[in-house]
């Protein structure tokens, strides 16, 4: 099956892009949000942020700053969100990063998903600790 951001970065597929590089291709959804949300794509196939090369995870995300400010200045915007899905809830299987223009009022109300508590503080120390060591098996690739 042909991956359409591949198709887009390749030409083979249309898109209104507002940004290119070596590194990235940026064009916007077209589904948006709001008019000027844009997604950020690493010009060679990558399924989820886990599989970008590290060597290549700081140049991408200066390329999403970028996209973020460029969105606030050329939408007039109040701010940005900034949002990747990894895997769950991610329509495309191509790494992406949305860059949704925003405004004060504009009907979002932060996250796009029910917010909820901890049961106890006991709960949250026992998710901690399995955080604190999924980082501890994983710190070469931190």
């Amino acid at each position: 099956m042909t991956c359409v951001f591949c198709s887009i970065i390749s030409g083979a597929a249309d898109a209104h892009r507002v940004y290119e590089d070596g590194a990235v291709v940026a064009f916007l959804d077209t589904r948006p949000l709001f008019p000027g949300h844009v997604l950020v794509v690493p010009r060679h196939h990558v399924e989820t942020l886990t599989d970008l090369p590290e060597a290549e995870t700081g140049p991408f995300f200066r390329r999403v700053r970028a996209a973020a400010r460029a969105v606030e200045r050329g939408m007039g915007a109040d701010g940005t969100f900034v949002a990747a899905n990894n895997r769950v809830s991610q329509s495309v299987p191509h790494f992406h990063v949305h860059v949704v223009p925003r405004r004060r009022k504009d009907g979002l109300r932060g996250f796009f998903w029910p917010r909820t508590r901890y049961a106890s503080a006991a709960e949250a120390r026992e998710v901690a600790d399995r955080l604190r060591a999924a980082f501890s098996e994983g710190a070469d690739g931190a």
